[in-house]
């Protein structure tokens, strides 16, 4: 009874061992969704902004980052001013169910309108769990936790400022390689579902 006892035993440390010698998982890459677009009312992100969410239950590393994206994760496409989706697409939703995305009903110049995501900026470029790898200074002796960005990714300077006496956020995170903003460059073409698919 005892040997076989014993034997489970190290057969479970032997595996948890194996697993311990393996990659450890990071999940800086793991893709998510940002609270904001579980709002109705939320027309979508800008691609001149970085937006982070640091307290994302869908990510690992608790930190959604959203680098330079346009649109809504959820609807690459976008819809107009009425909710009307183009040719070859649906209508925006709310994540995970059938409530349509109305838009700010106080701006009567976008109302329910959605841009449709960039095809050199889709989310899957842009829009993914990630971590800080270093202070605005490019330092990580400060005292603060950083982390290490994994193989394919870069620790890149993104949030310079977000206010007053607030530096937590600020600072470099990683990102995929070569998907670097270029202002000059970005969103020269957007996602279409007849001449640019990008689902």
């Amino acid at each position: 009874m005892t040997r076989s006892i014993l034997a489970v035993v190290f057969a479970v440390g032997a595996v948890g061992a194996l697993s311990a010698s393996g990659c450890k998982q990071t999940g800086v890459g793991d893709p998510c969704t940002p609270e904001q677009e579980y709002e109705p009312d939320f027309n979508g992100f800008s691609e001149n902004e970085v937006n982070v969410e640091s307290k994302s239950f869908q990510c690992q590393t608790r930190l959604c980052l959203v680098n330079h994206f346009r649109g809504r994760v959820s609807c690459p496409y976008g819809q107009d001013q009425s909710g009307g989706p183009p040719a070859g697409a649906k209508s925006c939703k709310v994540p995970g169910g059938d409530q349509a995305v109305t838009g700010n009903p106080n701006d009567q110049k976008l109302l329910a309108t959605v841009q449709p995501q960039c095809v050199d900026r889709k989310s899957a470029n842009a829009v993914y769990c990630s971590c800080r790898c270093a202070n605005v200074d490019g330092k990580t002796n400060d005292g603060a936790n950083y982390c290490t960005c994994p193989d394919g990714f870069s620790c890149t300077q993104l949030v310079s400022s977000i206010g007053a006496g607030d530096v937590g956020l600020t600072g470099a995170y990683c990102i995929k390689s070569n998907t670097a903003y270029d202002r000059a460059t970005a969103c020269s073409t957007t996602c279409d579902p007849t001449s640019a698919k990008c689902d």
